[in-house]
């Protein structure tokens, strides 16, 4: 392409010439495009401006257009000043940060100053400013996992990181995303990684979407048992191998039916890393600007990223809004999320997602957990009764539910700290 603008090198009559045999499909873009040298952009700009007004046609009309266009002063302040807090974040070297994000000053500019201006532009004055650092190629994923279906695949992990250079403590990102849509179904914050709040991922992403066809999660011990690697947990023995052990988390998907696969590899899992890594940068940018100190207003920032990914964010391989192509795969019948159902003997969805146990009643007619003590007078002694437990961090007081022979028996509120949970 000419570097000299096209006013200069051609006649309005020229360009209009070639701009009418475009339009009346005489010739094809790539010979329009190469006669006038120009790219895609600015060629469809001025055929733009050629419909318009094919009689009065002129070059000049585009190229004071193009003045028209010239950032405000205001404008380039803010660039320059969102650009220096980039840079502030990518020099502080206990912030995970080590390239610029040019969409996120652009979300930060029009969230501030309600002005619009596009990534290109703030490249370029970010390449004229010394507020630019080339990324490397991207490595290719050793394995792609493709579905045709909403609910075919629910991909799940976590992340622990220190989300705010203003907090101490580290926090775990639970992330759960439909395959297929790229539909974030579950993203929160917690203190300590748990099975508790793995199971509470999967409980919300059955309850509010339904059950999946399956779960990819990593070979995590919450996820999987796996010989050797998990030999100093209670469950190992010389006879138990890979897998013969269930986890809770493995129940509770068991309990609704779903299947589990498991990643290989961290490239397998390329598609839950992207958003992860997309969460990740927009949090800590965010967190960092914000000077965020507790896990309060962290979950803030995150539930209005998520929103936001999901509802706004046109995704870079389906090309598609995630909410707009799930509701569309829901719509054509695309979807193998099923409706939730208790199974029988079953009763409520508390005994579906929780920590189960078994305990033998004593001849008190009673069962110890971790020296706690509950009576189970219902149940002869020497009998195996199931214990569904349904922990509450926030009242710190856990749902002991017990049932014997297909049936329930006694439900029991007991204190955290006396099951030691």
């Amino acid at each position: 392409m000419s570097n000299q603008q096209i006013h200069k090198r051609l006649s309005d009559e020229q360009i209009a010439f070639i701009l009418a045999k475009y339009a009346s499909k005489e010739i094809s873009l790539s010979y329009a495009l190469e006669h006038l040298q120009l790219k895609r952009a600015g060629f469809f700009k001025l055929l733009a401006n050629y419909r318009n007004n094919p009689d009065g046609f002129t070059a000049a009309t585009l190229r004071n257009q193009s003045d028209k266009r010239k950032i405000s002063s205001v404008a380039e302040q803010a660039i320059t000043a969102e650009l220096m807090k980039e840079k502030q974040l990518i020099e502080n070297k206990n912030m995970p940060i080590k390239f610029y994000n040019y969409s996120a000053v652009r979300d930060d500019i029009l969230a501030k100053h309600a002005i619009e201006i596009s990534v290109p532009t703030i490249i370029s004055r970010a390449k004229q400013n010394d507020f630019y650092i080339a990324r490397p190629e991207k490595k290719v994923h050793d394995r792609e996992v493709i579905t045709n279906f909403a609910g075919e695949l629910v991909q799940h992990d976590s992340s622990h990181h220190l989300w705010s250079p203003f907090m101490e403590q580290k926090l775990y990102l639970i992330t759960s995303i439909d395959d297929y849509s790229r539909f974030l179904l579950f993203a929160e914050l917690f203190e300590h990684e748990l099975s508790w709040n793995h199971i509470l991922a999967i409980e919300s992403v059955v309850l509010t979407h339904g059950c999946p066809l399956k779960y990819y999660p990593d070979q995590h011990a919450i996820f999987r048992f796996v010989k050797d690697r998990d030999k100093f947990t209670p469950w190992q023995t010389h006879t138990k191998f890979t897998d013969d052990v269930t986890p809770q988390w493995k129940q509770v998907l068991q309990d609704c039916d779903v299947g589990v696969t498991y990643a290989l590899s961290p490239q397998a899992k390329g598609k839950v890393e992207r958003p992860y890594q997309w969460l990740q940068d927009r949090i800590v940018r965010t967190c960092a600007k914000e000077k965020v100190t507790d896990i309060a207003e962290v979950r803030k920032v995150l539930k209005e990223l998520v929103h936001a990914y999901n509802y706004r964010w046109v995704h870079s391989t389906t090309k598609e809004i995630p909410a707009q192509r799930l509701e569309r795969a829901k719509q054509e019948s695309k979807t193998m999320f099923r409706e939730f159902k208790v199974k029988e003997p079953f009763e409520s969805s508390k005994d579906i997602f929780c920590l189960r146990d078994r305990r033998v009643v004593d001849c008190y007619h009673k069962i110890s957990i971790n020296n706690c003590e509950l009576k189970v007078p219902l149940v002869p002694q020497k009998n195996t009764v199931e214990l569904r437990i349904v922990p509450d961090y926030d009242s710190l007081v856990a749902e002991v539910r017990m049932w014997f022979k297909n049936r329930l028996v006694s439900v029991q509120k007991v204190a955290h700290e006396d099951l030691s949970i």
